[in-house]
This record gives C-alpha cells, structure tokens and sequence, in this order.
C-alpha cells in the first residue's frame, strides 16, 4: 500500500522508455507513481521521469509531439524536480550526433552525445561509478555499487561552468567504458543518469528513494 504522504511522480509516458519497469521501481522506492503524458498530471505531480530508449532524434520528436519539451522547461523554469534516465538524460544536452546526423536536444546543459570512446560497444552490463563526495543521488551507497549500463552514446565531456556564485555548482558523476562518460548529473531540480536505476536492483532503489526524498 502507498503511503498517504507518499510523493506523486509521473512517468511520462510518449512512446520512448520501459514505463512499466520505472513505475513498479517507483513504487517501490514508496512513490505514488502514475504513467500518462497529461499535461496538467506532469506539471503538477511532485516529481516528473523522463524514460528514454533508442535513437536521440527518435526520443526528442517523440518528446516534442507529447509537449515534452514544454512541459520540462515550465517544470525547471518553476524549480519543480525533473529526472531523466538513458536516453531520457541524453536529450537533456543541446545535440546528439548519431551515424553522422546531429539532432537538437533540450539543451538544458550544453555538450555533446556521441559515440561511446570503446573498444566493445554498446556498453552493457554492470558498472560501478566515481559520484562526488557531496552527492544526494548517491548518498548512502558504497563506493563499489554496481548500476546497470545499455547504451552506445554518452556525454564525454562537462562543458557547463557555474555563472553564478550563490548557485550550487552541478555535481557531476562519472563512470568508464573505454574513455570516461558522464554518467549522472545533479544540477538543481534536474537530475539524470545514463544507466538504468530501475534495473539496478538494491543500489538503484536506494537511488530512487534518494530522488523521492528530495521531491
């Protein structure tokens, strides 16, 4: 049963990302989840997860078609939590470049999706990450937890400073498969990781819980 004073979160739902597998992970952690991609349900639930998988252009018309797009940057714009997951982070950047097409992203952090930097790609399985000492996301997981990887882009450089002095600067983690990627970031209410919490067992519970506490 879910708590009475359980957080809402939807999961919005525009055809790109395993909405099913979030939602009982969600649920777990003791969100009250729902997935739909009703506008006014998204703007106004305690905390909104962006899935993602496939193709970065795919991902971004999907999102544009479902008002996505708007419904992320009305939430930021309000400080209301955003998290995306896969490539529900990816498009969170300004383009992804995939066989040689670039597309636009969100451009909520500037950078690059590219090609994973390895010898094996796509990168799949389990791997541990390198979070900053300060992190909420992490908070109360060992240096060694493993969270489970699928993908063949990421971001393998930060570019974005910290304009202003009274802001936190954003708490970027990093893992390795071949050259180093980023993969998580904390930059206010939005936050994301390129692997998958929802099949990352105990370590991605922990994870998810820690986001639902701070909706």
């Amino acid at each position: 049963m879910t708590p009475v004073n359980s957080k809402r979160v939807v999961v919005f739902d525009y055809g790109f990302g395993n909405v099913r597998s979030a939602e009982r992970a969600l649920a777990r952690a003791g969100a009250d989840v729902e997935i739909t991609r009703d506008y006014d349900k998204a703007m106004n639930a305690d905390g909104l997860l962006v899935p993602g998988v496939g193709a970065f252009a795919a991902c971004m018309d999907g999102l544009k078609a479902a008002r996505g797009d708007w419904i992320v940057d009305r939430r930021l714009s309000g400080g209301r939590p955003v998290m995306g997951i896969c490539v529900g982070m990816q498009i969170l950047f300004s383009r992804g470049i995939e066989h040689g097409v670039q597309a636009e992203g969100l451009d909520e952090w500037p950078g690059t999706v590219g090609p994973l930097q390895a010898d094996v790609v796509p990168h799949m399985g389990w791997n541990t990450v390198d979070a900053p000492a300060d992190s909420q996301l992490f908070a109360g997981l060992d240096a060694d937890a493993r969270f489970y990887f699928v993908h063949s882009y990421a971001v393998h450089e930060w570019t974005q400073e910290a304009h202003n002095p009274l802001l936190a600067a954003p708490r970027v983690t990093w893992s390795t498969h071949g050259k180093p990627f980023v993969a998580a970031v904390e930059n206010g209410a939005l936050w994301a990781t390129q692997f998958h919490p929802e099949k990352s067992g105990d370590a991605g519970a922990q994870l998810l819980t820690n986001w639902i506490e701070t909706l």
